[in-house]
């Protein structure tokens, strides 16, 4: 992790990054039921599921999210801060052992109502070893803009 200054005007529409692959584990699993209290048996047995047809425990739509998004935590920009996400989609379920990776693309710039900041949006892709689209989502900034 390192710190970089990027203000508005220096993002560029369909920039992108990729980040390493991440296996997700049963630790996972187990240890995010228990920060969410999330329990219900399509994460947590096994057993069940084979009567479902998944046929395997399925990742936390949350869990998924989460470490997606903490992957592509590598720069610090001092110029720039997250107003949230939207439009967040979990499209195919991730499984014990699955490698997911991310792909981040700058997809949109515009005016925010401030006039010493600027709204990027980057459109996080979480894709599977399989190269399956797994989860999508709009991650909102506001970066300062140069000379304020």
């Amino acid at each position: 992790m390192h710190i970089k200054s990027q203000f508005f005007e220096d993002y560029t529409l369909g920039d992108y990054r990729e980040t390493l692959g991440r296996t997700i584990t049963e630790t996972d699993f187990v240890v995010h039921a228990g920060q969410t209290g999330d329990f219900f048996p399509h994460h947590m047995d096994a057993e069940w599921c084979k009567t479902q047809p998944f046929k395997e425990r399925i990742a936390h739509g949350t869990l998924t999210f989460s470490v997606a998004i903490g992957m592509t935590a590598t720069e610090i920009n001092p110029e720039a801060f997250s107003k949230g996400y939207d439009r967040l989609r979990f499209v195919k379920p991730v499984h014990i052992g699955d490698t997911i990776h991310v792909k981040v693309t700058i997809s949109e710039k515009s005016e925010s109502k401030k006039p010493e900041l600027g709204q990027v949006i980057e459109h996080v892709e979480v894709i599977n070893q399989r190269d399956e689209l797994v989860l999508v989502c709009d991650h909102i900034l506001l970066a300062k803009k140069k000379g304020w």
